[in-house]
This record gives structure tokens, sequence and C-alpha cells, in this order.
């Protein structure tokens, strides 16, 4: 009898196997196709002199790496990188986690529930505006407000105060914190509603109970708050990470002369499009692509190792 149950159930349970293979292949196919070749590709490239204008390439091992290391750009590029992760993803997020604290919990008790300041959700529709807009549209807003004589936004406002204009965009010193802070002005919409979801599917009774003990907003928010979106902080500050290895379409639309004045605003990104679509290196570029590649996935794999602990359930 036993037997016959396993015999009649197994054409069942292939099915549903099957079924679900078939409804994974597409993506999976998908996936490989898109991008897992590419990456390979790039790597196999990575190995030649190719000009991407012929067929015709030879097989150079590692001269492309070497040369790279030996290249001062790129170890400018990686600077300018270390310093994008340092600064892009500890200003998006603690910016993003103070307007959703003030836009959730932050106004105080209404019906013995926390509630956010009056006008949240208009206030969350301004902050999420700069998300619609295309980066190279931000870019071009900017180009008009940076401007660096009078007729710039910001300078227009500097000089009625007696200030002279500031060459923000063309001043070495200052033009990649230029462009950090319209990154910044850019991602902070998104984050703030990506904490605004992980606020809200805390229980009001944590933030009841807590008020009832006596807890202030700065209890509340470093007390109860952040550990209860500690999950939602990690997957911001990876994406943030990776958004920090990019920065191509911004720094492409806003600096000077393509990552100047001086190359002081250059990421590998742009060095990678440059090297391939400017001088025609092909090799050259895809070996940047790699060590982007791994300085990209090195990050995000070190973040959720260092970042991990315990979840709390509710």
């Amino acid at each position: 009898m036993r037997h016959g149950k396993l015999s009649s159930a197994s054409p069942m349970a292939l099915r549903r196997y099957g079924f679900i293979l078939a409804f994974l292949a597409t993506p999976l196919v998908l996936y490989v196709v898109f991008v897992i070749a590419p990456y390979v590709q790039a790597f196999q490239i990575a190995l030649t002199n190719w000009k991407g204008i012929s067929p015709d390439f030879d097989y150079v091992g590692f001269e492309n790496f070497g040369k790279m290391f030996a290249d001062d750009v790129f170890w400018q590029a990686v600077r300018h990188h270390g310093l994008l992760l340092l600064v892009m993803p500890l200003a998006t997020i603690a910016i993003a986690l103070f307007f959703s604290f003030l836009l959730n919990v932050g106004g105080g008790q209404a019906n013995g529930r926390r509630t956010g300041v009056r006008g949240s959700a208009f206030y969350k529709i301004v902050f999420f505006f700069p998300q619609v807009l295309a980066v190279a549209i931000v870019g071009v807003l900017f180009q008009a407000i940076l401007r660096p004589d009078k007729t710039g936004v910001v300078n227009s406002v500097l000089g009625a105060v007696g200030i002279d204009p500031v060459g923000w965009l063309i001043n070495p010193d200052l033009a990649l914190w230029t462009i950090m802070g319209v990154m910044v002005w850019q991602a902070v919409g998104f984050y703030v509603v990506l904490f605004s979801a992980g606020m809200s599917s805390i229980p009001p009774e944590v933030f009841e109970a807590a008020a009832l003990d006596g807890a202030g907003r700065f209890t509340l928010f470093f007390k109860i708050t952040l550990p209860l979106l500690w999950d939602t902080l990690q997957v911001g500050w990876v994406y943030l990470g990776i958004a920090a290895f990019d920065g191509f379409a911004l720094v492409q639309v806003l600096s000077v002369d393509r990552g100047g004045p001086d190359n002081a605003t250059t990421v590998l990104p742009l060095e990678i499009w440059r090297q391939a679509f400017t001088f025609s290196k092909y090799g050259y570029a895809s070996a940047m692509g790699v060590a982007l590649f791994f300085l990209t996935l090195t990050f995000a794999v070190l973040t959720l190792r260092v970042t991990r602990r315990e979840r709390i359930e509710f």
C-alpha cells in the first residue's frame, strides 16, 4: 500500500517541480545572457589589446592590468570613490533618517499614537520628486544653479549679500564636494520613502509603550527606531555604496572637461568610457571594468558581513 501511495504521488510532485523549474528557467536564461555573459566577455577582453573597431586582436595577458596599476589617473579615481564611499552614504542616510523620523513618528501623539509632523504626506512627495527626474536632467538643472558667474542661482544669492561668485565646479578643491552634494540631494528622497516604509512596519504599540515610559524623541530614535530599522539600513548602505562606485552621469554632465578640472572629479566609470570611446582602448577599459567589478563586489560582501546582527522579531 505504501508503495502504491508513493508511486501515485510522484507524478504530481514531478509536475509541480517541473512547473517551478519552467517558471524559473526564463529569468535564469535572461540573467545568464545579459549579465553573466557580458561579465565573462569583459574578463576576456581585458586580456587583449582589442581596439573595438576590428575583429582582430592579440592576447596580451595581464599587460593591461600592469598599465592600470601604474596609471596615476586610475588611482586618483579610486581615491575619489573612497571619498564618495565615506561621505555620500553617511550624509544620505543621516539626512533621510532624520526626515523619515519626523515624517512618521516625530510629530507627537494623536489618539494615543505617535504621528509625523503636520503635512507629512505632502512632504514625502516633495522629497521623492528628485527621483522622478532623470539623472541627466538633474545634472543639467544644477549646471544652471551652479554657474560660476552671477547668472548662477547660488552665486546670484551670494552676490545679493555681498559675497563674490564661487567656482563650484571649476575649482579643483570644491568640484568633487559639489558633485557629491548633488548626489546626496538626488538620492535622499528615495531613502526617505524607503525608511518611512520600514518605520511604518514597526508596530505602533512599541512606540506607545516607550511613550508611556517617558521616552523622548532622542530615545525613540536611537533606542527603538534604529535597532528595529537595522535591516533596511543595511540594504540602503549597500545600495548607496554601489552608487558611490558609479557617479558616471552626474560627473559626465557637471564636471569640467569630463572629470576635470585636472581630473579632480574623475571616477572609474568615466575613465572606462573615456578609454573605450575616446581612445579606442577597449582592452584597457575592460581591465578597469574588471577592477571596478571586484571593488564593488568586495564592498558589498564586507558591508553585509560587518553589519550583520541578530534580527529582532516582533
